[in-house]
């Protein structure tokens, strides 16, 4: 398992580098259950509206370690709206976000969220329902955003809609520093295949029935989704 999350229990208040004397035996089994940083297809991460191509994934692949370091940072081209989308490399059940922008203007304030959208770009997001949105904090810490777990149960792909920023309208650059994600993942593809070769010794278990071995891995990656812009 990576490093980056060796004390990712302490994200909440985002001040990693001051602990004092606490305990850390307690924090190393939920920190390495729940980062899904090694399920994040990087490869496949679209970030529209970014100032150069590739800053929204570079700030998705810095580690937890790393969740304090100011570059690389994403910032925004056209104006200070950005969206962001996430692909993982199986399905996810989706616990919370962590956030880190700054304490200035240019820190994204409003964030809407949707749940396996593959063509989503700026028109769309406008218009759609997103699945959860966050008012975000003016605040150079990590914050942590909870989901509403019932809605993000089966996560294949995130869209992450920067809608605007705390400049009010007066600064065109969005800026942010790191975007990690928790939660539970569960491989599509051998794993289903285990679950099939286990239940044909028990006929009494129906649950798996109409489960075929030839649909495993279908929509992992996405793809076709185009430049947009």
């Amino acid at each position: 398992m990576s490093h980056h999350c060796h004390d990712e229990h302490h994200d909440h208040g985002g001040h990693g580098h001051d602990h004092g004397a606490h305990d850390h035996s307690d924090d190393i089994t939920p920190a390495l259950q729940f980062s899904l940083y090694q399920h994040i297809n990087f490869d496949e991460i679209v970030t529209f509206n970014e100032a150069r191509f590739g800053m929204g994934r570079d700030v998705v692949k810095k580690t937890w370690a790393e969740r304090l370091n100011n570059e690389p940072e994403l910032e925004s081209d056209a104006d200070e709206q950005l969206i962001m989308n996430v692909p993982f490399t199986g399905q996810v059940k989706l616990h919370s976000i962590s956030l880190r922008t700054s304490n200035s203007p240019s820190a994204p304030k409003t964030l809407k969220v949707f749940v396996n959208r593959d063509k989503l770009d700026f028109s769309t997001a406008e218009e759609a329902e997103a699945t959860q949105t966050f008012e975000l904090s003016l605040t150079s810490d990590v914050q942590e955003l909870p989901v509403k777990r019932a809605l993000f149960g089966k996560v294949r792909r995130l869209s992450l809609f920067f809608v605007d920023n705390f400049s009010e309208g007066e600064e065109d650059v969005s800026r942010i520093a790191y975007v990690g994600f928790k939660g539970e993942w569960m491989q599509l593809g051998r794993a289903p295949a285990n679950i099939l070769y286990e239940a044909a010794a028990n006929p009494s278990d129906h649950e798996v029935k109409g489960v075929g071995v030839n649909k495993m891995g279908y929509g992992i990656g996405g793809g076709g989704r185009g430049s947009g812009f």
